[in-house]
């Protein structure tokens, strides 16, 4: 039960306050959002030819090196040059 209280926090304080939050019987769940965002695996030059330049580009850190581009509306986590994941935000 601590983990889902744990994990909602994390979801409201990542900036996804706006995001549909499901209770599911064994856990919870995120509504996917109907933001349209760079998917797992493609590159930082995909990422820039699809969506354009992001507004703020975060620096590589630690190893293995993690960066962040910002985007109006959602932020793209990179691994080398490679997307991770993408979080839609509320601005």
């Amino acid at each position: 039960m601590r983990y889902r209280i744990l994990l909602l926090a994390a979801l409201l304080a990542g900036g996804l306050a706006e995001a549909e939050v499901i209770t599911v019987d064994n856990g919870i769940a995120v509504k996917q959002s109907d933001v349209p965002t760079p998917t797992r695996g493609m590159t930082m030059d995909q990422v820039a030819g699809k969506f354009g330049a992001p507004a703020l580009k975060t620096p590589a850190v630690g190893q293995p090196p993690i960066s962040r581009w910002e985007y109006p509306g959602f932020i793209v986590y990179f691994e080398h040059d490679h997307v991770i994941h993408s979080v839609v935000v509320n601005s």
